[in-house]
């Protein structure tokens, strides 16, 4: 009899996981931003990844013939300087920006997830010192730390995406502490703590689920701002470097020519607006989904 009804309970604990996963996919798709955004983006990455593999042009084919010509049948975006097809480089250097900017946010998240339970639930002096150094870290505006990061390290993939994951950590810390912190005198963490349960276990497996809705948002929303950011540093050269054909390093390449060749700079531009938009979209529909006092 024990064993049906701890069978039985257990199968209703996988059909109450399954239902929430359920109920949030439903709201999701109820969502018209989240609709809108993850169409734009399924969109872009599928052009990204697959659209090269299909493209008449490679991004470092050159045609003489066709220098700073615009938008036309042969050539849909037109081509640069140099007669490169701007569609193949837009699609090449979309690779990059987008690899930028989610490994950027994932790896900033994933590090002030770490740092921030583990300062929420410590708490003491050991809390204090770790937020005073977030607090300092905070005050250096983060494009300034990431141009002074990308100065010394130099241009290039690696060092970009280090200069912006450093960038991005302290706002990450304080939100995830603030949650541990509001979660940590709650009922199911002291029973966690009477029966001697260790506190690596209670800060990832018992407190981590319960505060991790907000980082998800804030992930979701970071890859935007990271992918701008990464942009600039580009157009101010001390991101990623031609000749590898990064949004912002196209940015850079085609300023000399906004007046007389206009498209060189509109259109990774409005690559680069149409990825924000949709995942400001895609954000916003996740916080509809995953905020309970939003569902209605």
């Amino acid at each position: 009899m024990d064993a049906l009804t701890g069978t039985a309970s257990l199968e209703s604990i996988k059909l109450q996981k399954t239902s929430l996963f359920v109920d949030f996919m439903q709201r999701m798709v109820r969502t018209f931003s989240a609709k809108l955004g993850v169409g734009i983006m399924v969109i872009i990455i599928l052009l990204c990844l697959v659209g090269p593999l299909f493209y008449a042009y490679g991004y470092n084919d050159i045609d003489p013939n066709a220098m700073f010509c615009g938008p036309s049948p042969s050539h849909l975006l037109g081509c640069d300087s140099m007669g490169r097809d701007l569609l193949a480089r837009i699609m090449e250097g979309g690779r990059y920006s987008l690899a930028l900017g989610i490994a950027t946010s994932v790896f900033s998240t994933l590090i002030a997830i770490v740092i921030g339970c583990f300062a929420g639930y410590i708490g003491g002096r050991v809390e204090d010192l770790i937020m005073r150094f977030m607090d300092v870290w905070s005050t250096i505006p983060a494009v300034l730390l990431c141009i002074i990061i990308s100065s010394i390290l130099g241009p290039g993939f690696f060092p970009t995406m280090l200069a912006l994951t450093v960038g991005s950590i302290p706002g990450g810390v304080r939100m995830v502490r603030g949650q541990v912190v509001a979660e940590r005198s709650k009922e199911y963490i002291e029973a966690a703590q009477a029966i001697n349960c260790p506190k690596s276990v209670i800060m990832f497996k018992h407190l981590l689920p319960n505060v991790i809705q907000p980082m998800i948002i804030l992930t979701t929303m970071g890859i935007g701002g990271t992918i701008m950011m990464a942009a600039a540093l580009s157009y101010i050269g001390l991101g990623v470097q031609p000749p590898t054909p990064e949004w912002g390093a196209l940015l850079a390449a085609g300023r000399s020519y906004i007046r007389t060749y206009p498209h060189m700079i509109t259109f990774p531009g409005i690559f680069i607006a149409l990825v924000v938009f949709a995942i400001n979209l895609l954000g916003d529909g996740l916080r509809t989904a995953l905020d309970p006092k939003l569902r209605n």
